[in-house]
């Protein structure tokens, strides 16, 4: 089978699956709509879908030998939609990173691999995963024993980008090595002491602390980090106050971390601990520091990369594979590559040069939906590829 032919020839049912998904546009581990959706297709490709985990999905097409996956994931993000598309979601959340191509396209893939099972040198198991955005659907997965029965040998991950410089339309990026950085999303509660707001001297103004953290936080990539290091200090929400006319008794900051290193990260969480507990002190409160969500950075086996960017470049036009730097965003696939030997691959859908320029999570991106086949006949290809040169 010529793959890319094949998934041209079923790309109105590519993008009905990610239009529909789309338009559900759950978040998190909440997504019934999305996995029964999910489940449905691959029955009816002949698939015999199963829950792993708290609501992912897995299925396998093949026999024996050795076991590749391929992973998509599936959720959104809670923010209200504004790309004006005819299916945009009406429900408060968006599909502003791509998540729905991801799904459709693995669905897509798995529907060619399916009709080729009986050409396979092995197995396939396919990972249909919720809450990458939480940086927690990896692990559950995991713990549900994604990775096992039968144990996968090798994994491999896509996610498409637009509105960046080099997310040229149906192009495939690489990068071997670490590709990824880490990812932490720390929660700093402030307490202070409440008070009526004509006699501020009797209270602890926690909104006051916050507003000198969130200062004093910046500082550490200002003046902390070498310039040539990339990391991100992001302090994303601020809540706190009962009322206009009252003292702050309390006060909460979100916020995110990222690191290319495991030694910056840990720099990183040290300092943040550290700047928030000697702020809020100064002003004579406290601070608590909690890290919700972690994940280490993700690294590209350099051969396996290297390989499947091979098989992408024999199906692809030519000069339409291209390796690139490091990237500086984070992922949850670095868990299933802490496992097995993985490669995360980028699929361009739409660079600025082609007039896409919103890039992810921004609720009005879109992407350009000629490129979604090349993105499912990519996993396919490679996944058949992989295991006939693999055994």
């Amino acid at each position: 089978m010529n793959y890319l032919e094949r998934a041209q020839e079923l790309k109105d049912t590519l993008l009905e699956d990610r239009q529909t998904i789309h338009q559900f546009a759950e978040t998190g581990f909440d997504l019934p709509k999305t996995s029964s959706y999910v489940a449905k297709k691959l029955r009816e490709y002949g698939c015999q879908p199963q829950q792993v985990g708290r609501c992912g999905v897995s299925c396998t097409v093949g026999h024996g030998g050795k076991t590749i996956l391929l992973r998509a994931d599936m959720d959104a993000l809670p923010m209200a939609e504004e790309s004006g598309l005819p299916f945009a979601a009406k429900n408060g959340h968006c599909h502003s990173c791509g998540h729905d191509i991801h799904t459709a396209m693995l669905l897509c893939a798995a529907k060619m691999l399916k009709e080729r099972e009986n050409e396979l040198k092995g197995t396939v198991k396919f990972m249909f995963q919720p809450a990458e955005e939480l940086l927690s659907g990896a692990k559950d997965m995991i713990a549900a024993g994604i990775l096992e029965n039968p144990t996968v040998d090798a994994a491999v991950g896509m996610h498409i980008f637009s509105g960046l410089p080099f997310s040229r339309s149906g192009h495939i990026l690489y990068h071997c090595g670490p590709v990824m950085n880490s990812g932490d999303t720390v929660r700093v509660r402030i307490t202070g002491l409440a008070a009526h707001g004509s006699m501020p001297f009797q209270g602890v103004d926690a909104i006051n602390i916050a507003a000198h953290l969130t200062l004093a936080l910046q500082e550490i990539i200002s003046r902390e980090i070498p310039a040539q290091k990339e990391a991100v200090v992001l302090v994303g929400t601020i809540s706190g106050g009962a009322s206009p006319n009252t003292v702050a008794g309390e006060a909460e900051l979100g916020v995110t971390l990222r690191a290319e290193s495991m030694e910056l990260r840990n720099f990183l969480l040290k300092r943040v601990k550290e700047i928030s507990e000697a702020t809020a002190a100064v002003y004579r409160g406290s601070a608590s520091v909690n890290v919700e969500v972690s994940v280490p950075p993700l690294y590209n086996e350099p051969e396996l990369t290297k390989e499947i960017a091979g098989y992408a470049a024999n199906l692809l036009p030519q000069g339409t594979v291209e390796e690139i730097p490091k990237l500086n965003g984070g992922e949850d696939f670095t868990y299933v590559a802490q496992k097995v030997p993985a490669a995360f691959l980028i699929l361009g859908g739409g660079s600025i040069d082609e007039g896409y320029k919103y890039s992810q999570h921004n609720p009005k991106i879109r992407f350009n939906e000629t490129a979604f086949p090349a993105g499912a006949a990519m996993l396919a290809h490679c996944a058949e590829a992989w295991l006939e040169h693999n055994q």
